[in-house]
């Protein structure tokens, strides 16, 4: 369960950690999630088994999850080894409209908070957490710079925007000589691929490490719903836990209990036992292996989930099993995407198979295993 692997963060020279702890469930705000004693167990086995890239925002559970996150890096003396990342856009002032949204006005007021409530002078990744559709990108790159050169972050990111939105700011960084976007955080998991049509080309070519969340799918692919448990063919299976509790009128991204999902766990389900490993880790280690992924963010309200999170990369899945996975999981490819297809595209090349050499940045660095802190 060491890591002693480290990746480099997109184009940018940044070692982290392939898995990430991040920190929405730090605090009890929400209704659900850990309490301080928790959450302090839950930062320590992560930073003792070598992990140094700890997510949060300033959204997470009203301020507490990064308030947590500073006062356990400062009690252990950690804070110039970790890499802090944190975002903004969301509102907390409701009838205050500049208090949320990308633009220049937000961002600064956000960062200072975040600093405040992280105790410390500065932010090793900045995340835009969400598009506002409003703010022009010039000049959420230009504030972000700015910044940069202030010393109150050291690199740049974006969540949650659209590709072309994410190309523009990286050609704008280009251009202008602002700070480029390191990473770029999404939804991905093998029950939602869409960052594939789009996203996996946008950060080999331009250099930005992908970083999903949800990557079990809210907690699908983890093994606590299983089919193999239901009744019947398990498309009713119900299950426990948050997504349950929301399956009669799903919010948006929150629809995950259909019978498509639970097609592919079933199939995970058999891959994990042939490959005798949880479900959850060969759902982490077939996502690790796609194209443009730096970092795997996880999160967890049980000290077990985190130690099998964390031993998800501790085994090579065998590339027979991946196609399974592959197979049962690939989405459907709407226009234009279904035009970039192996057989559409060999029309394109007179039926002669053309070999590409996709990029990438995913670079391993290796150190020596991490011995205790305390």
């Amino acid at each position: 369960m060491t890591m002693n692997r480290y990746t480099l963060l997109g184009r940018s020279g940044l070692r982290v950690s392939p898995i990430s702890l991040g920190t929405m469930t730090f605090g009890t705000e929400w209704g659900w999630g850990t309490d301080e004693k928790l959450a302090q167990r839950l930062f320590d086995l992560y930073v003792d088994a070598g992990g140094n890239f700890i997510d949060t925002a300033d959204l997470y559970t009203e301020g507490t999850s990064e308030e947590w996150v500073g006062r356990f890096a400062a009690a252990r003396g950690l804070r110039d080894r970790l890499v802090i990342a944190t975002k903004y856009s969301y509102n907390a002032q409701p009838g205050n409209p500049n208090a949320g949204g990308n633009h220049r006005k937000n961002l600064l007021r956000a960062l200072d908070g975040s600093l405040k409530r992280l105790g410390t002078d500065y932010i090793d990744l900045y995340y835009l957490h969400t598009w506002d559709r409003m703010t022009p990108v010039d000049e959420v790159m230009r504030a972000m710079d700015d910044a940069v050169r202030a010393g109150k972050i050291r690199y740049v990111g974006l969540s949650d925007t659209p590709a072309w939105f994410a190309g523009r700011a990286q050609t704008l960084a280009d251009w202008r000589g602002f700070e480029p976007v390191a990473a770029m955080q999404l939804e991905y998991s093998m029950i939602e691929r869409n960052a594939e049509n789009e996203f996996a080309d946008l950060a080999a070519n331009l250099g930005m490490g992908l970083v999903p969340w949800s990557p079990l799918g809210m907690g699908v692919l983890s093994g606590k719903y299983r089919p193999s448990q239901a009744a019947g063919n398990g498309a009713a299976f119900t299950g426990a836990g948050r997504l349950a509790s929301l399956a009669s009128a799903p919010p948006p991204g929150f629809d995950k209990l259909t019978g498509r999902n639970f097609q592919i766990v079933a199939e995970l389900e058999a891959v994990a036992n042939e490959a005798g490993r949880p479900m959850a880790q060969v759902a982490l280690n077939w996502l690790h292996q796609k194209r443009g992924v730096s970092s795997i963010i996880v999160g967890a309200t049980k000290v077990e989930q985190l130690q099998e999170s964390l031993g998800a990369l501790d085994f090579t899945l065998a590339p027979e099993l991946v196609a399974r996975l592959d197979a049962i999981s690939e989405p459907a490819r709407p226009f234009p995407y279904y035009m970039f297809a192996d057989g559409h595209q060999a029309r394109i090349h007179g039926q002669v198979e053309v070999a590409d050499k996709p990029l990438t940045f995913d670079r391993a660095v290796r150190v020596p295993a991490p011995s205790s802190d305390r």
